[in-house]
């Protein structure tokens, strides 16, 4: 089968820092499902773990997490799905990856595809929307209900993959109110059509900007991005005992300025069900369901801002590079082989 996959940690413009290769096809067992790949897409993690996962011994590691597709066999244990179902979902960071024509993933979390979405639409969606509905339900602990409540969330970083997907399960799902923060013009707007209240500028001094809206105290904020540069500014807005969940690694990060106000600090991955094969690891199942059916509903829409053409190194390449320069919006997608 058709791959992607890289040797050594390089900077991407080099000329192997992805490569094409050909690989064996995987064969399922116990509940792994084979995924015939129609779609995949790029995220900030792809290239974290190219630039820091070097693979031993001369093996060929296949990166990408996110994918749309359909079974095309599945292990003897299997109970949820069948052959020719559609399905999407983001991978275990402890496997292979997606970068591949087909892929090994363990049903569990696996979920039915939107029947609204083409597989390009559907791929951008997985990784994302765990990611920002366990941040916004389970680690922040919002209230699902719609009903209007006296609090706001901050979300930093609203036009990238999980805040795009964030600001509108936050604005369709609860009754907070949802501020983002975004630089460029697009990047604002982009915030705004996916239903944010109000956007700021996280260049510029953040608390003013917040005050001058007048809106409920920031008792939530989702640290998406950049935390190590904002969570000092983010600590002053931040309503006594608060909650504040980050995702990314900032570096020289002081929890002790969140004492005062006894705010507490989550963080989240959404590998870790998958890593550690929690007793819960299905709620990712049902998860991405919901997020189907939400989608077939109308209440979600794709995040998908880029296609990047068929599935290789050259346009993976490019993908990763508009990643690491910071300028992207939404999530890239590419399909096909």
């Amino acid at each position: 089968m058709k791959a992607v996959g890289y040797r050594k940690s390089l900077p991407i413009d080099d000329p192997q820092s992805l490569f094409d290769f050909e690989a064996d096809k995987p064969e399922p067992k116990g509940r792994d499902i084979r995924v015939a790949v129609k779609a995949i897409s790029a995220n900030p993690v792809d290239y974290k773990v190219r630039k820091r996962a070097e693979p031993k011994d001369g093996d060929t590691k296949i990166l990408g997490f996110d994918a749309a597709g359909v079974v095309d066999a599945v292990g003897p244990d299997v109970t949820l799905f069948k052959k020719g179902d559609e399905v999407f979902y983001a991978g275990s960071i402890q496997r292979q990856g997606t970068n591949s024509e087909f892929h090994l993933v363990d049903e569990r979390i696996v979920g039915r595809k939107p029947t609204s979405l083409s597989f390009e639409q559907a791929a951008a969606l997985p990784l994302t929307s765990i990611t920002a509905w366990e941040l916004l339900f389970d680690r922040l602990g919002a209230l699902p209900g719609g009903t209007a409540e006296p609090r706001t969330l901050l979300i930093t970083g609203g036009a990238g993959g999980v805040g795009s997907i964030m600001i509108q399960l936050a604005r369709r799902l609860t009754g907070l109110t949802v501020i983002a923060t975004a630089t460029r013009p697009e990047s604002q707007k982009w915030c705004l059509d996916l239903g944010a209240h109000a956007v700021i500028d996280h260049n510029k001094p953040m608390k003013e900007q917040i005050d001058a809206l007048k809106l409920p105290p920031v008792a939530l904020i989702a640290s998406l991005t950049h935390t190590e540069q904002h969570y000092k500014a983010l600590a002053d807005i931040i309503a006594p005992q608060g909650r504040f969940a980050l995702i990314d690694e900032p570096a020289g990060f002081d929890v002790f300025i969140f004492k005062g106000k006894s705010v507490s600090i989550h963080w989240e991955s959404m590998f870790t069900r998958s890593s550690f094969e929690t007793p819960d690891m299905i709620a990712q199942h049902h998860l991405l369901n919901n997020i189907a059916d939400l989608t077939d509903k109308g209440v979600l829409r794709t995040t998908l801002d880029k296609s990047f053409g068929t599935i290789n190194a050259v346009n993976l390449k490019k993908a990763h590079a508009l990643l690491e320069s910071g300028q992207s919006r939404g999530k890239i997608v590419l399909a096909g082989w």
